[in-house]
């Protein structure tokens, strides 16, 4: 019963402490932003989650960004050439790209880095699959030999969410893809302060004194990455009170995602500004496939079928400006938008799920959904889908936890009573869903997949198919197929659409840039 008072004590203490360290700096350049949930995982190439994707765009540069109108544009590239039939790709660095640590950043160092990355994710896999070899061509220079064309290297290399292709130094890069990097030494913007970092409490960023900008105007994750502040501070607040009052009380400058039940409060107060930096998102319940129960595809389709999304939206997001029900897996109103769906249709149909599951022999093993209590954007959907689950027949266990523990827990193999898992909800932004080759969860190349470890050859030679398709009509035509197959076969279940909002101090904080993905430069503080 003393938790939640606790917690605020807590982070009173922590904002207070920051407000001291602060005095004896320039206010004006320190930055003090409440990121979406606790970091602890430091490596963006290990995971998806996205905070710790955030902290890798804080950190690391990328060979190509995408700008405001989703186009691929060169970033730590100076220029590119493809040969006529697509196969070759040339590539040199831009001059005066250093490291953390003052080190030229080389083709030796890019080439490591996207070997890392192409054995991560999915769309990475993909391309280094068609390709012959990657080599390096003096220090500043690299190319890529494809067996065949492949399509999508711009959109690979430039890819703004799931797993972006960071460049790190080799040596970093060099860890094995399955184990955590050690070294935050980076590319980008901002240097990571190791030794101020308290995981639960706060990080900090300081500004990259040798990092040289590209000289156009910043757009989406492309253009100018210019820093005006000395040093960005991400203080970890998990309670959604504590978060609120901590804006409205001026002790952190922004909300990097507003918590949704202060929406109303927050959006008509005079000294506060809601402001949208990214598309819209959307939810989606993820499945185990690798261990029972949802190894078997009737049972993984009876647990969509107890889907209910407005219910569902209503609960976490309460307010109706905030969510709408979307049935597609890509985002609603997009080229590749698609709800129709069979069965699946986000409305609950729990006598055909009992049916399902009566036909496929379900034993009432439980199953473990897990819940992460602390993470204030997504902490109210399971205790709801485990009551639409037991409506549906199914037996459930529902294990709460912190994010990061679900991060980590999520990774494990075993059988959900051996300390793995069944079921978790998480959110995934217009970026990552926009395309079925930059989704990571549609993958159906089993235990070298994402985590669930979807087994179905069926659904990756439909990716192939949509890889080598030029033809929009025919790559919409091929996306409706994509999405059908995950429906039949019950890979994930999508739950709506939402409106991620940020929260500013009005008139203090400027600049907040639109991109796929929460950015961090450009931004003033006065």
């Amino acid at each position: 019963m003393y938790r939640r008072p606790f917690l605020r004590v807590a982070a009173a203490s922590l904002l207070a402490l920051a407000a001291a360290t602060a005095s004896a700096q320039d206010n004006s350049k320190v930055l003090r932003i409440v990121p979406q949930t606790d970091l602890k995982i430091l490596d963006p190439i290990w995971t998806t989650a996205f905070v710790t994707r955030d902290h890798g765009y804080m950190v690391y540069d990328t060979l190509f960004g995408v700008d405001v109108a989703g186009n691929p544009q060169p970033q730590m590239v100076d220029k590119y050439t493809a040969s006529a039939d697509a196969k070759v790709w040339n590539f040199t660095l831009r001059k005066g790209l250093v490291f953390h640590d003052g080190k030229p950043v080389t083709a030796t160092d890019v080439v490591a880095s996207l070997g890392r990355w192409g054995k991560r994710d999915s769309l990475g896999q993909r391309m280094f699959a068609a390709l012959d070899k990657i080599e390096t061509v003096g220090e500043n220079g690299f190319r890529m030999t494809f067996k065949q064309p492949f399509g999508l290297v711009l959109e690979a290399l430039s890819k703004p969410s799931g797993s972006p292709a960071f460049i790190m130094p080799k040596r970093v890069a060099d860890t094995p893809a399955d184990k955590q990097i050690d070294d935050s030494t980076g590319s980008g913007p901002y240097v990571f302060s190791k030794s101020e970092f308290r995981p639960g409490e706060k990080a900090v960023y300081l500004k990259h004194a040798g990092y040289v900008p590209r000289t156009d105007a910043p757009s989406g994750t492309a253009g100018g990455k210019r820093v005006y502040v000395d040093r960005v501070e991400w203080i970890i607040l998990k309670d959604a009170q504590t978060q609120s009052n901590a804006i409205v009380n001026g002790e952190v400058d922004m909300l990097s995602w507003m918590p949704p039940e202060h929406y109303a409060t927050l959006r008509i107060n005079p000294k506060l500004e809601t402001v949208s930096p990214t598309l819209p998102g959307s939810y989606f319940l993820h499945l185990n496939h690798h261990v029972p129960p949802f190894d078997n595809p009737k049972i993984a389709r009876a647990a969509l079928l107890a889907v209910n999304q407005e219910a569902l939206l209503r609960g976490q997001m309460v307010f109706r400006d905030l969510y709408r029900t979307c049935t597609s897996i890509y985002p609603c109103g997009s080229p590749l938008a698609n709800e129709k769906n069979a069965e699946f249709s986000g409305k609950p149909q729990f006598e055909e799920a009992r049916r399902l599951l009566k036909e496929a022999g379900y034993d009432g093993t439980p199953i473990v959904l897990m819940h992460p209590a602390d993470f204030t954007l997504l902490n109210k959907l399971p205790p709801m889908m485990a009551q639409l689950f037991k409506q549906a027949g199914f037996n459930v266990d529902m294990q709460s936890m912190d994010w990061p523990t679900l991060l980590m827990r999520r990774t494990k193999k075993e059988a959900a009573d051996k300390g793995g898992w069944n079921a978790f909800i998480t959110g995934w932004g217009a970026s990552d869903t926009l395309n079925p080759l930059f989704f990571a969860p549609l993958t159906g190349n089993g235990e070298k997949g994402w985590f669930g470890w979807n087994n179905d050859p069926k659904l990756e030679e439909l990716k192939g198919t949509f890889t080598a398709a030029t033809d929009p009509a025919v790559r919409k035509r091929v996306a409706q197929d994509i999405q059908a197959r995950a429906m039949e076969t019950g890979l994930f279940a999508p739950l709506g659409e939402t409106n991620n909002l940020s929260v500013v101090r009005r008139g203090v904080v400027t600049g907040v840039l639109l991109a796929p993905v929460n950015v961090f430069w450009n931004i003033k503080k006065n």
